[in-house]
This record gives C-alpha cells, structure tokens and sequence, in this order.
C-alpha cells in the first residue's frame, strides 16, 4: 500500500460520515442485508439476453442514453409500464418512469427535489435502514408510526399529523413500505390504503410510496399500489429489480408525474445509469419475468420455513417473530434482556452477522431487543448451522434462552 504523510483531516467536512471500515470478507454465516438466493439468479437467462441485446442494438452504447433518452432505456420503460399495470394496478406510459441506479438513487433524487435541512417527514417506526441514515444525514426531523400486522396503523398517523398542524408543520412526505414491508414483511391492507389517501390529501402531505419487496409474496397476490388508487397525483412510487433478479444489477426505477420527475430528473447528474444492465433486464424480463419470480418466491419461502424452524428448535419462546407475507426479511423480537447493538459483536465473532433493530427503527428502545435477519442468501444449511451458534452466543452474553430450545423439549420428553 502506498504510504502518504498529507493529512486530509483538517480539510473533511464536519458532518461527513464516519469512515468506513476495511472489508474482510464475508461472515461465515451472513444473515444480513439485501443480498439474494443465488441458486435463483437466472444465468443462462441473462447471459443469452445479453448476447441477443449486444448483438442487436451494442452500437447504441457509443451514445450516453442509448438514444432512448435521459429517462432510461425505453425497452425497459414500457416493459415496466405493463408490468405496473399487470401486478399494480398503475396505469402509466414509459414516459412517467425514470430509470436509475437502484432504489437507493430514487431515494437520494426524491430528497434533493423535496427535502431542506430542518424539515420533517413521516416514516413508520420500524422501516428501512437507508432510508433512515439519509435522512439524518440530511439533518430531516423523522416521526416515526408505530406497526401492526396490517402496516402502518392510521390512527397513529392521523394523531401524528394532526399534532405536527397543531405546530405549523407541513411533513414533506409520509414515506411507505405498503407492500411486504421492510423489516416486518406486512402488507397494508386496502382500506388503511384508502384511509392513508385521505389523511395525505387531507393535510396536503405527498406520499412516497417504496414498492421494492412487492414482486416476492408468497401467493403472489397483492393490493393495487398506492399510486394507482390516487385520484390527487400526490404519490411518488418507486421500485427495484434488486430483488426480483440480482441486487447487484444496480437498475430501479420512479413513477411520477413530470412536474416531480422533471425535478429529480435534473437532479440526476449522472450522465445515466447503467446502460448494459438495463438493455440485458429489458431483454430478459418481457419474456421471462412472470415465469422466474414465483420460482424464487418459491424458494424463499422455503428457507424462510427453514429459518423459522430453526429458531423454534434453539430458541424456544425466547424468539418472537411473525409470519412474513413476502420478502427476504423476518423481524425477531428477543428477551428485553438481550441488546441486539451489543449482540452484534458477540455474534460476529463467532461468525453470524445479524442486523441490529435499533438501525431499522425511528425508536431504539422500542428495538433495542429486535433484530432483522435476511434468509434468501445464505444456504438452508447455514441459516441452520448460524441460528445454532447465535443461540450459543446468546445464551452466554444474556443467558438467553437459558438452556437451547430443543434440549429444553428432549428433557421433557
């Protein structure tokens, strides 16, 4: 490694983030993140696509935008437009759609047009941790509403609101993960849908609407998007392939109308986002994409059964969890005695990396006890092999659960 005497320390930023650590490698036993199941990658799918596409259209690569504009490669537009009607509900064309680097991109590009230090904005309690971290980062007031297992409940968003008027508050947005959310794997039923509309029209408050888990439940069955039922034109939905096909193809997407989208779309300084993935998804997803995702909601469900298992055989009562609708997420609630921040470093010694609730949570006492674990990367056998040993570092940090689950059952046999 090259060695340097300059220090760069006087000249950072105060606000800038705390360095980030050098990687290692992956734990042993990686129960984190949004990684996928690699068994459900499609291969040979993508690398025909890619060949096909190539072939036919890789001259237009010498062109920032491939000719099909700043927005993104059309082909993948209008196969999302009937994609979005089909599954959604949303009727829109290619042109209400911007194609951009993952859903964290719409998430920066939906912040620069709308947020300014000091605002505020509305999210549920327990939501996704990028969101969260851009959020503070921008120094934005977050008020968090509490969940059940129908969402976001709507009394505490309309208590919520009807506080922050009584301020001379007008929220930015009520961020949503309405469709298999993210940690819970909920899925919010029509009717708070309706009621969510209402309450956003009432107060003039802009919905933003985050769809990226809605291609992985279970039956395949889902409510129309939030967006689809808005007669005011107040929402801005947003979506992934990152979980429907692989997280490292970086391509989602935004649906707006343009006086929004013309915003972030000048926002968007980065002479595009990545043409050859978006020419292989086009090229893949119009023939394939309604047979490939119920195989792969297929196989999740089936580790997610696997890991669900687990815990009951190691953990016994000590692990409280719901059955997810969807996703690559469960949400375990442990013993108030167990502080997930300090099981983390316990736990990746011994070689299990876990999500800590606090990092998904507007209240970190709420879960302080609370961890998200990911079930679609890792193999069956290790989700089984990792649940054990995170037991095991359980049990000897917090003496939790006192004796494992399963020999508890054995010796009451």
């Amino acid at each position: 490694m090259r060695s340097t005497s300059f220090d760069f320390t006087p000249l950072l930023p105060a606000e800038l983030p705390a360095p980030a650590a050098k990687w290692t490698g992956s734990p042993r036993y990686n129960i984190t993140g949004g990684n996928n199941d690699p068994d459900h990658v499609p291969v040979d799918g993508l690398i025909a696509a890619a060949e096909a596409v190539l072939r036919r259209e890789g001259r237009s690569l010498a062109t920032y935008g491939l000719a099909s504009g700043p927005q993104g490669y059309r082909p993948l537009r209008e196969f999302l437009a009937a994609k979005l009607k089909r599954d959604a509900g949303i009727t829109c064309t290619f042109d209400d759609i911007l194609l951009v680097s993952g859903s964290l991109q719409a998430l920066d590009l939906v912040n620069a047009a709308l947020l300014a230090r000091g605002d505020t904005v509305i999210v549920e309690r327990d939501t996704y941790q990028g969101a969260l971290t851009r959020l503070a980062r921008l120094g934005i007031n977050t008020v968090g509403i509490p969940l059940d297992g129908e969402g976001m409940r709507m009394d505490a968003l309309a208590a919520a609101l009807a506080d922050l008027k009584r301020r001379a508050i007008r929220p930015k947005y009520i961020y949503t993960i309405p469709t298999v959310q993210n940690p819970t794997g909920t899925i919010m039923n029509e009717t708070r849908r309706a009621e969510l509309l209402r309450l956003s029209e009432q107060y003039g408050v802009p919905i933003f609407e985050d769809d990226c888990y809605a291609d992985l439940i279970w039956d395949g069955r889902r409510p129309p998007a939030i967006y689809a039922t808005s007669k005011s034109g107040g929402v801005i939905h947003i979506g992934s392939f990152s979980k429907s096909i692989a997280p490292a193809l970086r391509v989602g997407y935004i649906v707006a109308g343009w006086e929004m989208l013309s915003r972030m779309l000048a926002l968007k300084t980065d002479a595009g986002s990545g043409a050859l993935e978006q020419m292989v998804l086009a090229e893949y997803c119009a023939p394939h994409f309604t047979e490939h995702v119920p195989a792969l909601t297929r196989g999740l469900r089936s580790k997610l059964e696997t890991l669900m298992e687990a815990l009951n055989e190691h953990f016994g009562t000590a692990a409280e969890f719901d059955d997810p609708k969807g996703g690559i997420f469960l949400w375990v609630k442990l013993p108030d005695a167990v502080e997930t921040l300090k099981l983390f470093p316990s736990a990746l010694a011994a070689g299990v990396a876990i999500n800590p609730g606090p990092e998904w949570s507007t209240d970190p006492v709420h879960a302080r006890s609370r961890m998200r674990l990911c079930f679609a990367s890792p193999s069956k056998e290790e989700i089984r092999r990792g649940v054990a040993v995170l037991a095991e570092v359980c049990r000897k940090e917090f003496g939790v659960p006192a004796r494992i689950a399963n020999v508890e059952r054995r010796a009451g046999a």
